[in-house]
């Protein structure tokens, strides 16, 4: 993916996204907050408005978008991106998985990998915060915190690669 990003003075920012059909989505990222977000048939085209949202209501979609209230496709590439190099992941607790029926204390995940533990999903549950007294069950999807590094230390371990 090509994001093309240009300074508007006295307006924001503006960021183009090459979508795959040679067409690019530009967001307008104004210094108030609101977002503009258009279509471009190709880069020497015009724009068309698609449509526009305050702060408030873009980081709502942008968060939907991203992922974080519902991961449609169970993949081990889901990750969230904080800065260069930190980003939040979601693993999943197979079976076979070493630390399966170990507390978060007892894998020693943190200290062997880095990554922290932030919330585990179990079904419709969602623990925040978990100690380390927290079991650690089948099924469960842990959700991670670290640098690149330790998130990829933390997926080997957990998953047995």
């Amino acid at each position: 993916m090509t994001v093309y990003e240009s300074d508007l003075p006295g307006v924001g920012k503006k960021h183009e996204v090459e979508i795959g059909d040679g067409s690019r989505l530009v967001i307008v990222t104004h210094n108030t907050g609101k977002r503009e977000v258009f279509r471009r048939e190709s880069a020497d085209s015009d724009s068309e408005k698609l449509f526009e949202l305050n702060d408030k209501l873009a980081r709502q979609v942008g968060t939907l978008l991203e992922g974080a209230y519902f991961q449609p496709i169970r993949s081990g590439d889901i990750q969230t991106f904080l800065g260069e190099d930190t980003l939040i992941e979601w693993v999943e607790v197979k079976e076979e998985s070493e630390v399966a029926g170990k507390t978060l204390g007892e894998s020693d995940l943190r200290q062997e990998t880095g990554a922290s533990v932030i919330a585990i999903e179990r079904g419709d549950e969602v623990i925040t915060s978990p100690g380390g007294d927290t079991t650690i069950k089948t099924g469960d999807r842990l959700v991670v915190i670290g640098p690149k590094e330790a998130c990829r230390n933390f997926v080997d371990l957990v998953e047995g690669s």
